[in-house]
């Protein structure tokens, strides 16, 4: 079985540049030869996701709209930044406080997932924060309408289970998160 190759890029412009989106147009030569000349990538800013652990083990969630998928859904606080201004930890601390009013004495690496590698350039970071604890008000932005909800782990199992949790980033930093506090080494 050969082994993938990388793609050529052949040529790449943006396509579309708007302050909130951008999307990029790539001509591209694959490994066989065949030659792509309209490959869209969306061009968007890597993702901190928290996921916060209370002294009285309780999970730090939040629950907001999301227009993409026009639903109200449950998550781990997260919010995007640029690695090449901000290091992804003090940004995960940021979107903590600024999206729950909570915050952590330290926070412990657990991952770097990408988002969506077929279409997307985005890498979501991935933190924990054990004994958080409030320290104020929430600070949202103009689009923001965050609900903090604090779950137990036996909770969160069984809302995983009925499909509660839908957000690929919050389930991933879960089950990393549920298998730390089950082998902590």
């Amino acid at each position: 079985m050969p082994t993938p190759q990388l793609w050529k890029i052949l040529s790449s412009r943006l396509a579309f540049d708007h302050r909130w989106y951008k999307v990029r147009q790539d001509t591209v030569c694959l490994p066989n030869g065949k030659v792509i000349d309209d490959y869209f990538v969306s061009v968007r800013p890597d993702v901190a996701l928290v996921l916060p652990l209370t002294a009285h083990g309780d999970i730090v969630m939040i629950r907001q709209y999301r227009h993409g998928a026009q639903a109200i859904l449950l998550e781990l606080p997260a919010g995007t930044f640029d690695p090449s201004q901000e290091d992804p930890q003090i940004a995960a601390k940021r979107e903590l406080e600024e999206e729950t009013g909570y915050t952590a004495p330290t926070l412990k690496f657990l991952s770097v997932l990408y988002d969506n590698p077929v279409k997307e350039t985005n890498r979501i970071h991935l933190f924990l924060a054990e004994n958080a604890y409030l320290v104020g008000e929430q600070r949202l932005d103009e689009t923001e309408d965050i609900e903090v909800v604090l779950l137990s782990i036996d909770d969160i199992h069984q809302y995983i289970a009925a499909g509660y949790i839908q957000v690929a980033g919050t389930l991933a930093a879960l089950y990393l998160g549920l298998q730390h506090w089950s082998n902590p080494s």
